[in-house]
Order: C-alpha cells, then sequence, then structure tokens
C-alpha cells in the first residue's frame, strides 16, 4: 500500500498535478489495515487529474481486488481514464461506481471496460443516469452481450426506459456469463418487460432477475420469477451434472494412469530381461557346454515370461473391457441423469402447485379466523365495558355504604331518613337497569322480528319467482308437447290421404285391368289392340310408381322437416333447462346466504343468550347484595331500635333518679310551703 502511494504521488509530480491531500490520507488509512486487498475511496471528490493517475496505477497494479469510487461526483473525462486504466487490469474482481451521475461518455467507457476487462466479477452502477442517452446505453449494452466474464450487475435507479430494456434484452440473448441483475426502479414499464421476459428463453445462465418499481404488470413478474426459478434448477443441475463428470473423469485418469503404470512395469521388466538375455548370450560364447543348460533355463524362462506378457495383455483387456463398462455406466448414468431431472421437475411442479393449494387454504383459513378473533374481541371488549361499568357501581355503591355506616355511626338520628333516601334511589337505579334491559331487549326482538320478516318475505319473493318459473317451464313443456301432437296429427293426416289416393289409384287399376281382361275375353280377335292397351296401362302403371316414389320422397321431406322441428324444439327445451339450471344454481347461491344469514342470526341469538345469561347472573349478584344490604340495614335497625331502647331505659332511669333525687331533697319538702 506504500508503494502505492508513493507511485501515486510520483506520478502526480511527473504530470505536474497537484496530489490531492483527503486521497493521500486515505491511502494512508488504508496502509495501516494489515492485509489490505480494497481500494476505499468512496465520498472522496476526485478530480480529473487524480482519475488520470489512478488510470495509469491501475493498468499494472496487482494488489486491490476491489475498488469503491461510490458518490465521489466523477466527472465524464475522469470516468473515461479510470475506466481506460482498467481495462487492462487483471486482478481486480469487484467495481463500485455507485452514485456518480454516469452519462453518456461514461456508458461508452463501460461498454469498452466490459468488451476488454476478463477479471471484473461484479460491477455496482446504482443511482446513476446511463439510460438518459440512448447511443452511450446502446454502446453498454454491446460490451455487457460480448462479456463473458460478469456475474452480477446493479442498474438500479440508472432512468432506463423500454428502450433501454430492449437493449438489454438484446444484450442478455448473446450474455452467456451475468447470474444477477438488479434493475429495480427504473422505467421500463410493459414493453420493457415483454422484452426482457422473451430475451429469458434463449438466455439460461440469469439466475436473479429484479424488477420492482417498473410498473411492469404481474403476469410478466410472474413469468420473470418462473423463468428465474427454471434457470436456477437448470444451474444446480448442471452443477450436479458438472460434479459427477468431474468425479467420472477423475476415476477415467486414475485407470488410465493405472494402466500406464502397469505398461510401464511390464515394459521394464521386458527390458531386464533383454538385458539379462544378451549377457547370457555373451557369456554363452565361452561357455559352450554349458548352452544347453542355459537355453533350457531361458526356454523357461521365456515360457513363463510368455505366461506373464499373456496375463498382462489379459489384464489390459479386463482394463479396456472395465473402461468400456465404465462408459456405458457414464452413458446409462446421463440417461438416468435426464429421467430424473424430469422427475424433479415434475415433483417440482406439483409440490409449487400444492404448496399455492396450501397457502391459498391457509390464508382462507387465517382470515377466517381473523374475522372470528375481531368479532370475538369486539365481544370482549364489549363485555368489558360493562364488567367496569357495573365495577363502578358497585364501587360506587361500596363507596355509598360506607358513607352511610359512617354516618349511620356518627349520626344516628339522621340515619333512617338517609337509609330511606339511598333505597330509594337504589330501587330507582334497579328499576332504570330493568327498563333499560326491558328496551335492549325489546329492540333486540324488534330487531330480530324485523330481520326475520324481512328475509321470510325474500324467501316468499324466491319461492314465488320459483314458482313462477316452474310454471312457465311447465307452460313451455305442454306447448312443446301440443305442437309436438300437432305436428303428428298433421303426418297421420298426411300419411291417410297417401293411403286413400294409393288405394283409390290402386282401385282404379283394378278397375281399368277388370276391363281390360272383358275387353281381351270379348274381343280375342283384337290382340294387336290388346297389346298396345297393356303397353299403355304399363306406361301409366310406370307413370303412377313415379308418382308413388314422389310422393314418398314428399313424406320422407315432411318427416325430416319433422324431425328438424323435434330437434329445435329439444334445443329450446335444453336452453329453456339450462336457463332454468343457472336459475336454480342463483336460487340454491342465495338460500345458502340465507343459510349463512341464518347462522348469523342463530350466532346473535346465542350472543343474545348469553348476555342475558350475564345479566341475569349480574341481576341474581345485585339482588344477593340487595339481600345482604338489606340484612345489613335490618341488623342496623335492630341495633338502632335496642340503642333507642337502652336511651329509654337510661333516661327513665335518669327520670327516676332525678325524680327520687327531688322528692328526697329538702327543696323538694319546701316547695309546697311557696
Amino acid at each position: 500500500m506504500e508503494e502505492f502511494r508513493r507511485a501515486y504521488a510520483q506520478l502526480c509530480k511527473e504530470s505536474h498535478a497537484e496530489p490531492q491531500e483527503t486521497v493521500l490520507q486515505q491511502l494512508h488509512e488504508l496502509r495501516e489495515v494489515s492485509g489490505q486487498s480494497r481500494l476505499d475511496l468512496a465520498t472522496q471528490s476526485l478530480s480529473v487529474d487524480t482519475c488520470r493517475v489512478l488510470g495509469k496505477l491501475l493498468q499494472d497494479e496487482t494488489l486491490f481486488t476491489e475498488i469503491t469510487l461510490s458518490d465521489c461526483m466523477l466527472n465524464e473525462e475522469g470516468v473515461r481514464h479510470l475506466l481506460n486504466g482498467l481495462c487492462s487490469n487483471t486482478v481486480v474482481k469487484s467495481l463500485d461506481l455507485k452514485g456518480n451521475n454516469l452519462r453518456a461518455v461514461g456508458a461508452e467507457a463501460l461498454g469498452k471496460l466490459l468488451r476488454q476487462n476478463k477479471s471484473i466479477r461484479s460491477l455496482t452502477l446504482e443511482w446513476n443516469s446511463l439510460g438518459m442517452w440512448e447511443e452511450g446505453f446502446s454502446l453498454f449494452c454491446q460490451g455487457l452481450g460480448a462479456n463473458r466474464f460478469l456475474h452480477w450487475l446493479d442498474l438500479r435507479n440508472n432512468q432506463v426506459n423500454h428502450q433501454g430494456a430492449g437493449e438489454l434484452a438484446m444484450a442478455l440473448k448473446s450474455n452467456s456469463s451475468l447470474q444477477e441483475l438488479d434493475l429495480r426502479w427504473n422505467s421500463i414499464g410493459l414493453l420493457g418487460g415483454r422484452a426482457l421476459q422473451s430475451c429469458l428463453h434463449s438466455n439460461k445462465t440469469l439466475r436473479r432477475l429484479e424488477l420492482a418499481g417498473n410498473n411492469i404488470p404481474s403476469d410478466i413478474l410472474k413469468a420473470v420469477e418462473q423463468a428465474m426459478d427454471h434457470n436456477q434448477d437448470r444451474q444446480t443441475i448442471l452443477a450436479e451434472n458438472h460434479s459427477r463428470t468431474r468425479v467420472l473423469s477423475k476415476e477415467v485418469l486414475s485407470l488410465k494412469e493405472e494402466k500406464a503404470k502397469q505398461f510401464l512395469d511390464l515394459m521394464d521388466t521386458i527390458d531386464k530381461q533383454r538385458e539379462e538375455i544378451t549377457r547370457t548370450s555373451r557369456t554363452s560364447a565361452a561357455r559352450v557346454g554349458q548352452l544347453q543348460e542355459a537355453l533350457t533355463e531361458r526356454h523357461s524362462v521365456m515360457n513363463s515370461l510368455k505366461a506373464k506378457l499373456q496375463m498382462t495383455e489379459a489384464a489390459l483387456a479386463l482394463s479396456e473391457q472395465k473402461v468400456h463398462d465404465l462408459g456405458e455406466l457414464l452413458i446409462a448414468t446421463k440417461q438416468e441423469q435426464g429421467s430424473m431431472n424430469e422427475r424433479q421437475l415434475k415433483e417440482l411442479r406439483q409440490q409449487k402447485q400444492e404448496a399455492a393449494d396450501r397457502e391459498t387454504k391457509l390464508l382462507r383459513d387465517l382470515s377466517a379466523a381473523n374475522e372470528k378473533n375481531l368479532l370475538l374481541r369486539n365481544q370482549v371488549d364489549e363485555l368489558e365495558r360493562r364488567c367496569k361499568a357495573q365495577q363502578d357501581q358497585l364501587f360506587q355503591v361500596k363507596q355509598d355504604l360506607t358513607n352511610t355506616t359512617a354516618e349511620l355511626k356518627l349520626r344516628a338520628v339522621q340515619a333512617e331518613e338517609r337509609l330511606e333516601m339511598e333505597k330509594r334511589r337504589f330501587k330507582q337505579g334497579l328499576e332504570d337497569m330493568e327498563s333499560l334491559r326491558l328496551k335492549e331487549v325489546d329492540h333486540m326482538t324488534h330487531h330480530m322480528d324485523a330481520s326475520e320478516r324481512s328475509m321470510q318475505e325474500r324467501i316468499q319473493r324466491l319461492e314465488a319467482v320459483r314458482i313462477g318459473l316452474e310454471e312457465e317451464l311447465s307452460r313451455v313443456k305442454a306447448a312443446a308437447l301440443a305442437e309436438r301432437g300437432q305436428a303428428e296429427e298433421e303426418l297421420i293426416k298426411v300419411r291417410g290421404q297417401v293411403r286413400l289416393e294409393e288405394t283409390q289409384r290402386l282401385d282404379h287399376l283394378e278397375e281399368k285391368l277388370r276391363l281390360m281382361t272383358q275387353s281381351r275375353d270379348e274381343a280375342q280377335n283384337f290382340c294387336l289392340q290388346q297389346k298396345q292397351a297393356v303397353g299403355e296401362a304399363q306406361a301409366k302403371a310406370g307413370q303412377l310408381t313415379l308418382q308413388a316414389e314422389g310422393l314418398k320422397r314428399r313424406i320422407e321431406e315432411l318427416q325430416q322437416e319433422l324431425s328438424g322441428k323435434e330437434q329445435e324444439k329439444v334445443a329450446e327445451v335444453n336452453k329453456v333447462r339450462v336457463e332454468l339450471q343457472e336459475q336454480l344454481g342463483h336460487l340454491q347461491a342465495e338460500r345458502t346466504a340465507q343459510e349463512g344469514l341464518r347462522e348469523k342470526i342463530a350466532a346473535l341469538e346465542r350472543q343474545l343468550k348469553v348476555l342475558s345469561s350475564n345479566h341475569r347472573e349480574a341481576l341474581l349478584d345485585k339482588e344477593s347484595e340487595i339481600s345482604t344490604l338489606q340484612e345489613k340495614l335490618r341488623m342496623k335497625e335492630t341495633e338502632i331500635c335496642r340503642m333507642r331502647e337502652e336511651e329509654a331505659q337510661r333516661a327513665s332511669f335518669l327520670q327516676n333518679a332525678v325524680m327520687a333525687y327531688v322528692q328526697g331533697s329538702p327543696l323538694g319538702a319546701l316547695n309546697p310551703r311557696k
């Protein structure tokens, strides 16, 4: 970090620019942090010269993997110098340019950076104005489409409109590396949302696409979420496939290495054996006598070597067979993986559908429970208010009782009047409470009677409508039956007329034949005339048959017309039935609504019963309290009577004593003389 600081100061001197103190201080603070791999110049106002120097330094810098330049108020030219310097950098993985108001020049420089840089994986461009300039944003999108290394892109609050969304969609069609794209709080709209949705059919690597705050319809957002889920599933399946293929390739490579090692060991043994053979052949020239024995021994060694070679060849064939079996197993695993993927997709769809059904059911149950909870809370609040009112009344009564007892103790003479006043007031309160309860009960009964009367009137109206519909259906059926009877009568009349005409014509023909036979019997000499008459009769018979066939065709046409009319009548009857079924469905719905109202009425009646029972219990409690108070009053009255009797006795005792004293004193004796 100290070298970077010195290089920054040196380049500023060489370019005759004054180094910024804030930048030097920030670099000094970063130097104090050990192992720092992040260049953080956020909220530092960087000048154009500083941006030019930093761009030159970052061309070959290998220290920083993260660069943060958010809220630095960068100039267009400064941004261009910085990004041109980063084009050749191969270490930086993350770049943050948030809140720098980048525009056309910045968009072009970013497009160039995305085309040339091969190390940046994360790019943050939040709170800029890239979407305001269509040409610059199109160049940025072209660079994004040509990039093959960027994984995460943040374009929040960049004023991207539907045209910019179209450019992004074209870039995403050719991009195969971007995994997460954040487009929240822009102005994409309906057209932009459709363009992005259409590009997701060809892009299979994007796993997350944020589109909140863009005035996009919910159906497009749901389609985008489904596409993202599909891409995530596809990425997980591909990762599993890659891991399995890596494992299989490692196993195949290990098998190949083992086979190569075995082959090399075999070749080494063969070379060693050949060297031994050559050494034995050299020594055999000096020892011809021992050649036969050595040859026999070598024959046996060669036979053993041949056997070993055959065994190694068999092992090699077995290893090739194993490789072939592993290849078949790999193909089978791929097929099983495809079938497993299909099953998993089907299971995922089923699980999603079941989860949606469970969620809707839970939401319905939750709404019903919330409604019940609200009703119960209202009831509890009302009961608590009544209990508080009754407690206040009880407290007031108790306080009055204490006051009365104190006043009874203090003033025994005024106790009876105050007790009578308390009795009257308490009786008045009881009468008021009883009147209020009666009024409430009357009001509830009137309300229930009115609701029942309205429901009965509605039921009567619905019954009248149903009866009217049934009468109309019966009238339609009667009309259909009458029309059918009329048509059958007309058909019977037509058939009778045709039969009469046929019988008349047949009688006429029979009469003519009879006359012809008579003429033949009478005029046998005129055979030629008879033959001519027979020919004429045959011609007439042919005409009659033709007429009969025409009448038959007419009858068939009438039958077809009758069948068409019957079909029309059946269709009309079916229409009437469908309408009646619809009306019956409406009536059933209204009946269910009435049943719901009846249930509500029953619930209200139950609540009224509960309230009346509570009121009765409260009245019983009050009556018990009144009885206790009356008993206390009776006890107080008995005490007062006893005290009065005692005072009367004392007064009588005093009077007797005074009288006795007066009568016994000498003054009493002198008084008569006076």
